[in-house]
């Protein structure tokens, strides 16, 4: 057995200079050598009670993939992933493992937890360069199942459905399959080719993907059930209807949502010379949202050659975006304009953005949300000069389905009202991920597309 590795701090995860990244989109983190993941996975106590495992939504057996790793037994550790997660290579670089696997590990009460997050990220590389082989397509069992969108709860439950025999079909609006692994998340923190393997390895189980097709307008729920003979529907579709402020000027030009930014760089490749995608190259971007979401959008703008600013209504302590991506935004330049809100947007005489004007914030008594209510501070405005906003204030789900699907039910934020199993209110129609929660993480949404996937089996296999 190999001997434990009692230090207290986890090996560092080797990445880009902070200087030379923040002029490329390749990726920012390199990724352990076998000899970093060895010597890491060589720190798990391998607790019998696994408490690790409590904070994972798709249950991957943390323990027992650490010690194969431990063993220097890497394709091993990557089957034992893959029986529960359908995207390891994702969800090692994108999964908030800090709230979530890593929060209960028993390392953390005296140091630093076990880096399970960077051993799954390189698992999942090394068994993604060694083995050559496609998946086996499983023999049929008859049924067949449709899947809107193709985003990790759609990929999920597709995968996990596809694994048992169904006949599936995936429906993506987009030209290109990944949903917002592919439009939302930038090729420096997810590469393309690592979503495009995975979308791959779907297609030789015998998934059939279907782009192009929006569904509400292209083809209705109804008619996938009614005309097509599909026996049930999973509607993974997202959360892609972006938010506003209601503040005077955010109609000029300059101004985009984060989804709109991010899409046009992420999937259309604008950032690249011969692009023929339009977008702004902006001198000042002014990011408005403290989220993920608004990192990606920030870090994406100070590739493109801007100087850029964070601006949000409370303080550093309270950003809802993962620490690490804060201090890789830090590292590479990004200005926090924090306790600050915006109250209007500026425009030259062709209606082109030339600043933003923004209040002072102070945190008053704690809100509903348990975080301390930002009041503004009485004639406190200041201005920064800006060509580009960015706004990052969340989105909720696009009502085009709820609009052409009788008697599916939805709650007052837009999200499609399931139960415990993903059944919606019409029978053999089931949701999960964005399109129920409104915007949350990658991992969770592919909880939801498992606990779908297996009740669409318990229910057709009757």
């Amino acid at each position: 057995m190999a001997k434990a590795n009692m230090s207290l701090e986890k090996n560092p995860m080797p990445s880009q200079d902070p200087n030379v990244r923040n002029k490329n989109f390749q990726e920012v983190a390199l990724g352990y050598t076998e000899e970093q993941a060895l010597d890491e996975a060589k720190r798990c106590l391998n607790c019998k009670l696994k408490p690790c495992m409590q904070g994972c939504p798709v249950m991957v057996h943390i323990p027992e993939f650490i010690e194969k790793v431990a063993a220097g037994e890497f394709e091993e550790a990557y089957q034992i992933i893959s029986n529960t997660s359908a995207l390891p290579a994702v969800c090692g670089r994108v999964c908030p493992q800090e709230t979530q696997c890593e929060m209960y590990c028993v390392r953390g009460k005296k140091g630093d937890p076990v880096g399970i997050g960077r051993l799954e990220r390189f698992v999942a590389d090394w068994h993604n360069a060694h083995s050559k082989e496609a998946p086996e397509k499983p023999a049929s069992n008859g049924h067949r199942v449709a899947v809107v969108g193709s985003g990790p709860a759609g990929l999920t439950c597709a995968g996990d459905l596809a694994r048992k025999g169904y006949d599936v079909t995936v429906f993506e609006a987009l030209h290109l399959a990944g949903g917002v692994l592919v439009y939302g998340i930038p090729e420096f923190r997810l590469p393309k080719a690592i979503v495009q393997k995975e979308v791959d390895g779907l297609k030789a189980m015998g998934v059939t993907i279907a782009t192009d097709t929006v569904i509400g307008r292209t083809i209705s729920i109804d008619e996938l059930m009614e005309e097509q003979g599909f026996e049930a529907v999973f509607i993974g579709s997202g959360a892609g209807l972006p938010m506003f402020m209601d503040i005077p000027g955010v109609n000029y030009r300059g101004v985009y949502s984060a989804n709109e930014f991010l899409t046009r760089i992420n999937l259309m490749k604008a950032y690249l010379p011969d692009s023929d995608t339009p977008i702004q190259h902006p001198k000042k971007v002014a990011v408005v949202g403290g989220g993920n979401v608004a990192m990606d959008a920030a870090r994406c703008a100070k590739r493109l050659g801007a100087e850029v600013y964070i601006v949000y209504r409370r303080g550093m302590e309270e950003l809802p975006a993962r620490k690490e991506e804060v201090e890789h935004a830090e590292e590479e330049g990004i200005i926090f304009k924090t306790l600050c809100n915006p109250v209007e947007i500026f425009a030259d005489e062709n209606d082109d953005v030339n600043k933003i004007r923004c209040i002072r914030m102070e945190l008053g008594e704690p809100d509903a949300s348990g975080r301390r209510r930002p009041i503004e501070v009485p004639d406190s405005e200041f201005d920064l000069d800006v060509d580009c906003v960015i706004m990052s204030l969340g989105t909720s789900p696009n009502p085009l389905i709820k609009s052409t699907t009788k008697g599916l039910e939805i709650n007052r934020k837009g999200g499609i009202v399931v139960n415990e199993e993903g059944l919606t209110s019409r029978e053999k129609v089931y949701a999960g991920g964005d399109a129920v929660t409104g915007a949350a993480t990658v991992i969770l949404a592919m909880g939801a597309g498992k606990t779908a996937a297996k009740a669409i089996d318990e229910a057709l296999s009757k």
